[in-house]
Parts: C-alpha cells; sequence; structure tokens
C-alpha cells in the first residue's frame, strides 16, 4: 500500500467496495483515473481490487503510466477488450462495478459481449458517485494547487481589469485573461471565460461575444485557470466609468448575500442550508425571481463538482471541503451581478481562499 502515490485514496477505495460488496471497482472517468492513481491521459481505465490495482493503457501511455503511477501494476492492451476478461479471470472477479455516470451503454455493451465470448460473464453492477464523493474532500496537497490555481486567477482577473476599456470587446477582454493565465504558469483556462456586458449579464452563463463594452453598465466576469489539473473559479462585477445608483443597489444585495453566507456557513450544514442564507436576502430584497442557480458548487479536478450548494442539494458540508459561494441578480433588458469566491471549510467555518479585488463605492 505505501508503494501507491496516494494510498489512502485507494484505500478509500477498498473500503467502499467493501462496504457495496463489489469484488472490483472498473474505473473510466478520467478525472477519477487521475485522482485515484495519479495517471494522467486521455485513454485508460484502472480495476481495483481489495489485493490488486492495474491502470490498463494502450502504448502510448504505458512508460508515462509507470511513473505517474507508482505501486500500480501497468498493463499494455489493444483496441479488442478481451485484456478485460483475463483481468476479471485472473483475480476471479465475481462481481464488477462500473461508473455509470460515465460509461456509455454501447461501451458496457462491448464489454459485457467480450467477456461473455471469453466464458466470463461477471455480475456488473452499476456505481454512481463514487469517485466524485472521495474527490469532495481535499487534503493540503490538493489545496496547495488548488489555491495556486485560485491565485493565478485571481491575479490574471485583476491584471485584466485594469486593461478593460470603452470599444473592446467581450471577446478581447476574455482573451487578456486568457494570455494573463498561461504566461503565469497554468495549463489552461478552466472553463470558457465568460464576459457579459449589460444587458447580456442578464444571462448567468452568457457566451462572450463581440458586444463592445460601454460605460456604466455592468460587466459580469466570470473565469478560472488550472494548475496542475486543478481548477479555480472567479467572478466578479465591475462598471466602466460611474456606477448609478440602481448598480450600487442591486451590488449591495448581491455583496450582502455573499458575505452572510461565508459567514454563517458551517460543517453539518446541508448545501440547501447553505444556499439558503443568501437566497433569503435576495428574496427579501424583492428579487426572488432574479436568482435561478444555485449558491455554489464544489471544484477541484473538475471545476464543477460535489457538493452541491443549492436548493436541492441535501449531501452535508464538511471540514476539507471547497466550494463557490456565487449569488447573482439577473434583470432581463438590465443586466445582471454576480460575485463568486472559493471557501473551504477549516476548523468549523470557512476560510474564503479567493483574494481578487471586489469593486467598491
Amino acid at each position: 500500500m505505501s508503494d501507491f502515490r496516494f494510498p489512502s485514496r485507494v484505500q478509500k477505495l477498498r473500503e467502499h467496495l467493501a462496504k457495496v460488496e463489489l469484488d472490483a471497482i472498473f474505473v473510466s472517468n478520467g478525472e477519477n483515473r487521475r485522482y485515484i492513481s495519479g495517471f494522467v491521459s486521455t485513454a485508460g481505465y484502472l480495476l481495483v481490487t481489495q489485493n490488486d490495482a492495474v491502470v490498463c493503457t494502450d502504448f502510448r501511455y504505458t512508460e508515462q503510466a509507470a511513473q505517474q503511477a507508482p505501486g500500480w501494476r501497468i498493463d499494455r492492451i489493444g483496441g479488442k477488450p478481451e485484456w478485460l476478461a483475463k483481468l476479471v479471470n485472473e483475480f476471479a472477479i465475481k462481481t464488477l462495478g462500473f461508473e455509470a455516470d460515465d460509461m456509455t451503454v454501447g461501451t458496457l455493451e462491448r464489454f459485457k459481449k467480450a467477456l461473455k465470448e471469453n466464458d466470463v460473464d461477471p455480475e456488473w453492477k452499476a456505481t454512481s458517485g463514487i469517485g466524485v464523493d472521495l474527490r469532495a474532500y481535499k487534503d493540503s496537497g490538493e489545496l496547495e494547487l488548488l489555491q495556486r490555481a485560485i491565485d493565478i486567477g485571481d491575479q490574471a482577473f485583476e491584471e485584466t481589469a485594469d486593461l478593460l476599456e470603452v470599444g473592446m470587446t467581450e471577446k478581447e477582454a476574455a482573451w487578456i485573461f486568457e494570455k494573463a493565465v498561461r504566461e503565469r504558469g497554468a495549463e489552461s483556462i478552466s472553463f470558457e471565460t465568460i464576459v457579459a456586458i449589460g444587458p447580456n449579464a442578464a444571462r448567468p452563463h452568457h457566451a462572450t461575444s463581440n458586444s463592445k463594452l460601454v460605460e456604466g453598465q455592468t460587466i459580469v466576469f466570470d473565469c478560472g485557470s488550472r494548475y496542475q489539473g486543478y481548477c479555480s473559479d472567479l467572478t466578479r462585477t465591475v462598471v466602466l466609468g460611474d456606477a448609478d445608483d440602481e448598480i450600487k443597489r442591486v451590488y449591495d444585495i448581491v455583496l450582502t448575500a455573499q458575505l452572510a453566507a461565508i459567514d454563517m456557513v458551517k460543517p453539518g450544514m446541508t448545501g440547501e442550508e447553505c444556499d439558503a442564507i443568501a437566497r433569503k436576502i435576495i428574496t427579501e430584497a424583492g428579487h426572488q425571481n432574479d436568482f435561478g442557480h444555485s449558491l455554489g458548487h464544489g471544484l477541484g479536478l473538475e471545476v464543477h463538482e460535489n457538493p452541491g450548494v443549492g436548493p436541492n442539494a441535501k449531501g452535508k458540508l464538511g471540514n476539507g471541503m471547497p466550494f463557490t459561494i456565487e449569488p447573482g441578480i439577473y434583470i432581463s433588458g438590465w443586466g445582471g451581478v454576480r460575485i463568486e469566491d472559493v471557501v473551504v471549510l477549516e476548523n468549523d467555518k470557512a476560510r474564503v481562499m479567493s483574494h481578487a479585488i471586489k469593486m467598491k463605492f
């Protein structure tokens, strides 16, 4: 066990296998593969039993897998899936879990057919959320990588904000951010940057366009960087020139809601209860119909992962979980305001990981 790059993750997975009475789990999701083994590629699988751990990948990645996943057996596989039949037979697997949230019906049927043709017929059992549930809690090493991704995104946003000017298009503003992220050592942006001016900002996930920035309207800037696999997520709302009283009023409501949620969220709360803190403030201000998305979401190897933080999020929040807090108000024909920070629960309270400057009046 100690030879693994992430021994505790393998152990937790095996404990879960025992709990749900599976002989093995067949991991197909790329982020879960990376999280459990350390192997990063566009192709491959993991097969994990109580006593064995195998990375299955093709010729392109076998050497890389051996370097990235110490302690794991590396099996070179070909295009036909007979190799899985051999492994199932070798390890005497009777019940085999697969990731139902990731594997397509077509791929599953192809594997089942190959196993039957080789006189191997385990009971396939659909699993859901095993990897993402494990990934919701971040260890200290993960939090360091996440903090670096956040710092890069924060710095890149602040550089971009200083360069925004009237007449620049949303796409041009987004490109400034993307260049700034890469210049600071990120491998990429973590999602397509959203820049939304004026009425465009009434759409929470506006597709960044050639609309030009103008004075006196809100600009919602939703952005993030990816560093060594870990994703940041930040939203700021800015205004070129002077903000009018309506912008100030709406911005103050959103900021008050965000700060209240950050201050009051505690381990043991459900995501639904955290969401309700901010939603109550926005509702009491008369904008109950203008906040149509969840308050936040977990993040890590993916920009959206567990825990959920929204009206129907029944799962409990716990120490070691990072997630976003991002209330917003969106008014058709006028625009929108959203403010987003990443927090992590530590010592029974939220620690803010995002430090990009917020607009002040």
